[in-house]
């Protein structure tokens, strides 16, 4: 049987009155600040260029996803070079 978690959060509750005259108790979404979408740009930047650099080694040896080239992917990708 499956138990749905129905906790209120604080997040999840209006405290004051929008100031725009929209019904009391909906909530406008609001726009990530700078920094969060430069965080996010930066990841988005790196997953692509992992999967360019995945893309190259594959290619480079023969195209197959092996045992072998799963453990150097890893081993290239899950380092902490550079971080």
């Amino acid at each position: 049987m499956a138990f749905v978690h129905s906790a209120v959060t604080a997040r999840d509750v209006l405290t004051t009155e929008p100031k725009s005259g929209l019904t009391s108790g909906v909530k406008t979404a609001r726009k990530p600040g700078l920094l969060r979408r430069l965080i996010v740009a930066a990841q988005e930047a790196r997953m692509r260029q992992a999967e360019r650099e995945i893309a190259l080694y594959l290619t480079r040896t023969g195209g197959k996803f092996t045992d072998e080239g799963e453990r150097e992917i890893e081993r290239r990708f899950l380092s902490n070079r550079g971080w």
